[in-house]
């Protein structure tokens, strides 16, 4: 065996997939109990290496207590979100899975008057997940999205550098 190769089959590929769209799908359905069933728990979670996350903006978050707690303001907040993923490009190699996506996310804004949903805004994170293969199965262990600051532009990463 290739020491870096993935070496998950179609099955583990498959499972990891439904699993980061179980993280996407509790958040618009604002259901925490879905969410907290998608992450690492026991001591899985709360040990150095446990549950981390970093949403955009916001500084690290380390253990379960915390992680989860990050949700449920972010779902107290929000009175609409969806995402569309692309560029989902899912890696297993033995335990341990990476997937990276691009959030594109339509939410809810501010809001004028009391009780209705706000103007749609969008808006793009690039993600980060990293599943472990539990006795539960593939569970997320760490999630850090990164706002996408630029509309676009270069897709080869070089820029029109003149000086």
């Amino acid at each position: 065996m290739t020491e870096g190769v993935p070496t998950g089959t179609d099955a583990d590929v498959a499972a990891v997939t439904e699993a980061n769209l179980a993280l996407y799908t509790a958040l618009e359905e604002g259901d925490l109990d879905a969410l907290t069933d998608v992450w690492v728990s026991g001591a899985d979670a709360d040990d150095v290496h446990g549950a981390v996350c970093v949403h955009p903006g916001w500084p690290v978050l380390r253990g379960r207590a915390s992680v989860l707690r990050s949700y449920a303001l972010i779902m107290a907040h929000t009175d609409y979100i969806q995402f569309f993923l692309t560029d989902v490009e899912v890696e297993v190699l033995g335990d341990v899975a990476l997937v990276t996506c691009t959030e594109n996310i339509l939410s809810s804004g501010d809001v004028e008057t009391e009780g209705e949903l706000g103007p749609l805004v969008g808006g793009r994170a690039v993600a980060t997940n990293l599943f472990r293969r539990t006795s539960e199965g593939w569970r997320l262990w760490s999630h850090h999205g990164s706002p996408v600051l630029t509309s676009g532009g270069d897709d080869d990463g070089e820029g029109d550098d003149e000086g």
